[in-house]
Order: structure tokens, then sequence, then C-alpha cells
């Protein structure tokens, strides 16, 4: 089928075993929400402003093709690595960088004079929720649920604001538990999580599906022989595949490729039977 196709399931790994999933990990952002959407520009040129204040710093064009390369990289964890990541290169042109928890804090910041009409309209009810999800969403955790999975949510983003969001979504009651990032970052992963639910309810990784648009969920989740649906979402036309995203979610070794939830039963009855 053609990446423009926005209801297409692509079949990475024919060899999985099917039909014994008993709990589903869902990332949030890119994957389910769309709220952030527009965040990695936010993130590249605070990044480049602070980097152009350095000594030794290179142009303009060259930081920001430098920032670009690694926050893409990063995506997935928790944003205080891609701040870790910033304060040395800071260093590196003989700046002096601030603890990367501040450079967290002043990005959210920044962040939210975008998102903030974004997540005020969904709580007063002047924006549909359905425009700042990735579609179909809803009737993926039904159509799951009805089979009797377990879901959870997990996101490199800070918990405090995947809860907000979640609820202002309309989600939070689909999931059994919803994690987010901390500042006491080395508390929580999503290895870390994926590791707990095999060991609380003594199942194997094939019992376990993760759905998600970052390659640290789909990797994580593979290390431990689950199955994995990656989510190449196009965060702002929501009808086609994102082609760079799709890329890299095969490489981190997704079973199954999917621009959005358009084909919620098909993927469903696919994994479970």
């Amino acid at each position: 089928m053609t990446l423009e196709n926005s209801r297409y399931l692509e079949i990475i790994n024919t060899g999985i075993t099917r039909g014994q999933i008993r709990h589903a990990l869902f990332d949030f952002d890119g994957t389910l929400s769309l709220i952030r959407q527009g965040w990695q520009e936010v993130m590249i040129s605070m990044m480049v402003e602070l980097l152009l204040q350095t000594p030794g710093h290179e142009s303009e064009g060259e930081l920001r093709a430098i920032v670009t390369e690694f926050v893409d990289l990063l995506t997935g964890k928790q944003t205080i690595y891609q701040m870790i990541h910033l304060a040395e290169e800071v260093e590196a042109r003989g700046g002096e960088a601030q603890d990367p928890v501040a450079y967290k804090w002043r990005y959210l910041d920044r962040l939210w004079t975008k998102i903030r009409e974004r997540v005020e309209g969904l709580k007063a009810g002047r924006l549909d929720r359905e425009s700042l999800m990735v579609p179909g969403s809803v009737q993926m955790l039904e159509s799951l649920q009805a089979r009797g999975v377990t879901c959870y949510l997990a996101s490199g983003t800070d918990e405090v604001y995947v809860l907000d969001e979640a609820r202002a979504l309309g989600l939070s009651g689909y999931f059994a538990g919803i994690y987010g990032a901390l500042d006491d970052y080395q508390t929580f992963s999503k290895k870390m999580f994926i590791d707990r639910i095999l060991k609380e309810h003594t199942i194997e990784g094939s019992q376990m599906v993760t759905l998600g648009d970052g390659y640290v969920e789909i990797e994580e989740t593979k290390a431990v022989g689950g199955i994995a649906v990656g989510l190449a979402s196009n965060e702002a036309e929501r009808k086609v595949v994102d082609a760079w995203k799709r890329e890299r979610l095969i490489a981190a070794g997704a079973d199954i490729i999917v621009p959005d939830f358009g084909q919620a039963q098909q993927l469903t009855d696919y994994l479970l039977e």
C-alpha cells in the first residue's frame, strides 16, 4: 500500500506470536495526543539561541543542523536527556552551562506559550478533542479493552503534564496507570516500566504490545520479546505517513507500522486473532 494511504497496515515482521496479548503500553505525544505538535521547533530554536551565546559557536545554520540531529536522536526519552546534551554542547563551545533541569523548565515555559490555548480550549469545550488526537485513538483503546487487554500510558513528557493533558483529551479512564518523566529522571524510564509490567503480571514478552512513535519504546519492547507497533504519524497533516518516522521505527525493530489508528479494528484483530 502507498505511504499516502492513511488506512494502511504495514506488516514488517510476519513472525510475531499473535493472539496472546494481555497488556498494552501506549506512548502519548505523537501516538495519541497532538496537543504538543510542533514541540521540536520550540526546543530546537531555544537551544540554537543559547548556543549562539557561547564563545566558540558555529554559524546559526550549522548549529541548527547539530541541534536537530541530537534532538531527533533523543526523541522518546525523557526531555531531561536532551537538556543534558544541550549542557554538554554549551560547555564544548566555552560557555557556562546551567543545570539541565533549569534548561528543561525554560523549554517547558516556552512550549506552554505555544500550546496553552490548545489545553485551555479543550478544558473549556471550545476545541474538539478529536482534532487534537491521532485519528482513531479512542477507537483503538476501546477495541483493545473490549478484548480484555489492560492499557497503560508511559511518556517521556513530565508526568504532571501527561496527567493533565490526558484528562483534557478525555483519555484518562482508559488506562490502568499513567506515568511520565520526573525531575529525578533516574527513577523512571520506559524500560523500567516495561520490565515492571512483565514482572508484576508474570507474563512473557509476547503477551505485551507497545504502541508508539518513538524509537525508545520500540527498542525496549523488542529487547524483552514484546510486540511493537510503530506509529509513523504525521502530526501536522494527520492523514499521511511520516516517512522519516517510518524509517526510524523500522530500524528500531517495529513489527507493524501504521500512520494512525484509523484501522483500529483491523489492527486489533491482527494482534489478537
